[in-house]
């Protein structure tokens, strides 16, 4: 018993409920590869209408993304699993952050450089 006098303190795993089996990496290993499969499958068939390819991938790639965090990192909506999520949370806010922020920056560039014409009759 801990100082609380009726919670038990355990690590994780102590007890072998919180570390996950070879079963659930070999499921998360094979949601994985059916969907890279089904990526390499959606961006080479003409089953599918062409300008919703990309949609196609994006959405294969988001479903890429969950099996990952639930089969491999662990990220549950488990009340223990605040920090990670908060962690998680704050990681894609700054990438968001950096890719928009360079994607804005090379915009305003593009949009603020001189044309070619003039540029290349400034050189001679």
């Amino acid at each position: 018993m801990d100082n609380r006098g009726d919670v038990q303190a355990a690590t994780p795993g102590e007890d072998g409920s919180d570390t996950p089996g070879i079963a659930s990496y070999l499921m998360g290993f094979g949601l994985a590869i059916v969907l890279t499969g089904a990526s390499f499958w959606a961006a080479d068939t003409g089953l599918i209408y062409g300008p919703a390819v990309p949609i196609a991938l994006a959405v294969l790639a988001i479903a890429q993304m969950g099996v990952h965090l639930v089969f491999f990192l662990h990220i549950t909506t488990a009340p223990d699993n605040t920090n990670n999520i908060l962690a998680l949370a704050f990681g894609v806010l700054i990438v968001t952050l950096v890719v928009g922020g360079s994607l804005w920056i090379m915009a305003h560039l593009d949009h603020n450089m001189m044309p070619m014409d003039q540029l290349m009759q400034r050189q001679r």
